[in-house]
C-alpha cells in the first residue's frame, strides 16, 4: 500500500521511499567579472530559475568599487556548471534552496486523492543539481511547500444539494422531489495547498504545518458568475520531539482518526480513506480539532499516545430537547458556543512491525468525553460521562495488497462519525442520557500496476434509540414519531481507481481518479406507507495535477 508523503498526502500510482538527507546549495552561473555570493536555483521541467546577489568588482591599481545588485535570471536550459564560488558570510536572512527534508518522512506515501503528491527522495540532475523535493531555507528553518490542483466532479442519482462533499445523514428519499431528481457539480474547491516548516534548534526537532483548500464560506450568490471559493483552514500545528518524547499544539486530525504508521500527525501516517468525496467515507472516525497532545515513543515497535482535544456536547437537530431553554447549552448544528464542560480524552497504543513477512499496524484507542446542563427554573446542574473505544488495523496481505479493518463503539461518542448521530439526549428532568453509536470501516487497498491503484471500502455507521415520554410528548431520539433525521443506520460502499499518467519529481504528477458508490439510510422511524430507506449512486471523477 501507498503512503502519503509528510507534507502533502497520498500520491496514486507510486512509492516513492522516504529518504533522510540534506539539501544541495545551489550556486549562479558563471559571468564575467560577476561572482555570485548567494543563490538558491529552483528547477521546474527545463526552466531554471536562479536568485543571486551579484557583487560587481571594478578593478583599477589602487581602488575598488562594489556594487551589489539583486535580480532574477531566467533560462529555457540548465545553467553551465559554475567554478566554485568563494564562501560568503551567512546570515539569519539569508534563503537558499534545498532538498526538502525528509526526517519526518516515513516511508512512502499511501495513493489516496485526498492529499498532493508524496515528496520524492531527493534526485540529482545534470551536473549534480537538486531535482526535488523542491523547498528553501530562511536561517535555520527549512520550509517546503506542497498541494494539488483539482477538478473534481460529481453526479448523483438524487438531490443531495451538499456540493462535492456528500451529507450521508439526509439523502433524501424516493417520497420527495429531492429523491426525483439527480444532480452534478463541477468544483475546483479540493485543490490543496500545504507548507511543511522544519527546524533542529538544540537537541530538538521542530516541525510546523499548516494545510488548506478551498471549502469554505461560499456567498450565497457564488454559483451565479464568480464561484468565489472560500479558503479553509484544515490543519496548522507545531511538533516538538526531543529524544523518544514528542509534544504537539495546534488543530490536526484528532488521536481518534486511525493511523497507518505510529501515531504521527503528518497526513501521510494518517488513514482517511481514498475516497474522493471531501466528506471521506461512512464509518470513518475522525475529527480536525485544537488540541494538546503528548507522544512517548517506547520503542521502534510500540507508540503511546494522550490527547486533550476541543470537545462540543452535540446533539443536532434530531434530538427533541425538553425545552427549547436547552438549546444554547448544546450544540444543536449551529451552536459553536456549547457549555462544554472539560476536553475530550483519547489515548491511544499503536504496534507496528511484522508478522509472517508482512507488515502490520496495529491500535486500539479509547475515549472519555464529559457534558453537563443546568434545569431551567430550578438551576439545579447535571453531568454525565461519554466513553468509547476503538480497534483499528492494516495488515499487507500481498505485496502491493493491504486490508484495512476499523470498528468503533461508545456511548457519547456520536458526532466523531461525522455527526450522523447524536452524543446525548436530555431527559425531562435534565438528566443527561449518552446515545449508543457504533461504526465500522473495512477495505483494500491495492497498487496493481505501477501507474495503476484500486480501493474498495465498506463503511457503515449505528446509532441507538434513547428518548423518555415526557409531559409534553416525547423527548430524546428515535422515538415513534421521530423525524426522518433519525438515523439508525447508515451504510456505503465505495469502488474507485486511480491512473497516473506520469510523475516526475522535477514535474509533479498528472492522475485522472474515478470512483462509484452506493449508500443507503435507514432512520428509526418512517410514516406509514412511506418507504423505508433512502438510496443513492454516486459517480466521481477527478483530474488533479500535483505540484512538484
Amino acid at each position: 500500500m501507498c503512503r502519503p508523503s509528510p507534507i502533502q498526502a497520498h500520491a496514486p500510482g507510486a512509492r516513492p521511499p522516504a529518504v533522510r538527507g540534506p539539501g544541495q546549495r545551489g550556486v549562479g552561473p558563471n559571468l564575467p567579472f560577476i561572482k555570485s555570493s548567494q543563490s538558491f536555483p529552483a528547477d521546474y521541467g527545463n526552466l531554471v530559475v536562479t536568485h543571486s546577489v551579484l557583487t560587481i568588482v571594478l578593478m583599477n591599481k589602487t581602488s575598488a568599487i562594489s556594487l551589489s545588485l539583486a535580480f532574477s535570471l531566467s533560462a529555457w536550459a540548465a545553467a553551465p556548471k559554475p567554478k566554485a564560488a568563494p564562501k560568503a558570510k551567512k546570515s539569519a536572512a539569508s534563503i537558499r534552496a534545498v532538498a526538502a527534508p525528509t526526517k519526518h518522512a516515513v516511508t512512502p506515501a499511501q495513493p489516496g486523492p485526498d492529499g498532493a503528491n508524496a515528496v520524492a527522495a531527493p534526485q540529482s540532475g545534470a551536473g549534480g543539481r537538486q531535482d526535488a523535493p523542491l523547498g528553501f531555507r530562511i536561517g535555520g528553518a527549512t520550509f517546503t511547500p506542497g498541494g494539488f490542483l483539482d477538478w473534481t466532479s460529481v453526479w448523483r442519482s438524487t438531490t443531495v444539494g451538499s456540493g462535492i462533499g456528500t451529507n450521508f445523514g439526509s439523502i433524501p428519499f424516493s417520497n420527495t422531489p429531492g429523491g426525483q431528481l439527480s444532480e452534478f457539480n463541477e468544483s475546483a474547491q479540493n485543490s490543496r495547498l500545504a507548507l511543511m516548516v522544519s527546524a533542529h534548534p538544540g537537541g530538538e526537532q521542530v516541525t510546523g504545518y499548516v494545510e488548506a483548500d478551498f471549502l469554505g464560506v461560499l456567498p450565497a450568490n457564488g454559483h451565479v458568475s464568480s464561484n468565489s471559493n472560500g479558503l479553509r483552514m484544515r490543519l496548522y500545528w507545531v511538533d516538538v520531539r526531543r529524544g523518544h518524547w514528542e509534544v504537539l499544539g495546534g488543530q490536526s486530525w484528532s488521536l481518534l482518526t486511525p493511523n497507518r504508521k505510529g501515531l504521527s500527525p503528518l497526513p501521510a501516517n494518517i488513514f482517511f480513506t481514498s475516497n474522493m468525496d471531501t466528506n471521506y467515507q461512512v464509518g470513518l472516525v475522525w475529527s480536525r480539532d485544537a488540541q494538546l497532545r503528548v507522544i512517548d515513543h517506547i520503542n521502534r515497535n510500540w507508540t503511546l499516545g494522550v490527547s486533550l482535544e476541543n470537545p462540543n456536547q452535540y446533539v443536532g437537530s434530531s434530538v427533541v430537547l425538553p425545552s427549547s431553554d436547552y438549546a444554547g447549552q448544546f450544540d444543536t448544528g449551529g451552536n459553536t458556543g456549547a457549555s462544554n464542560p472539560r476536553p475530550d480524552i483519547i489515548a491511544k497504543l499503536a504496534y507496528d512491525g511484522h508478522w509472517a513477512g508482512h507488515r502490520v499496524h496495529g491500535e486500539i484507542a479509547g475515549l472519555i468525553s464529559g457534558f453537563h446542563d443546568a434545569v431551567p427554573g430550578t438551576l439545579a446542574t447535571n453531568s454525565a460521562t461519554g466513553a468509547g473505544g476503538e480497534l483499528d488495523g492494516n495488515v499487507e496481505l500481498l505485496p502491493h495488497l493491504d486490508l484495512v479493518l476499523n470498528s468503533f463503539f461508545s456511548d457519547g461518542g456520536g458526532r466523531y462519525l461525522f455527526g450522523l448521530g447524536p452524543d446525548l439526549i436530555v431527559r425531562p428532568d435534565g438528566q443527561i442520557s449518552p446515545v449508543h453509536s457504533a461504526s465500522t470501516l473495512d477495505g483494500f487497498e491495492y497498487q496493481f500496476r505501477r501507474r495503476w491503484m484500486a480501493y474498495g471500502y465498506y463503511g457503515a455507521a449505528y446509532y441507538g434509540r434513547d428518548y423518555v415520554l415526557g409531559p409534553g410528548g416525547p423527548v430524546g431520539y428515535g422515538f415513534p414519531g421521530s423525524s426522518s433525521g433519525s438515523n439508525r443506520a447508515i451504510q456505503e460502499g465505495t469502488f474507485g481507481v486511480i491512473h497516473t499518467f506520469w510523475k516526475q519529481p522535477r514535474y509533479g504528477a498528472l492522475q485522472l481518479i474515478t470512483q462509484y458508490s452506493y449508500l443507503t439510510r435507514a432512520p428509526w422511524w418512517m410514516a406509514p406507507g412511506a418507504p423505508r430507506n433512502a438510496s443513492l449512486n454516486m459517480v466521481y471523477a477527478d483530474l488533479r495535477y500535483v505540484l512538484p
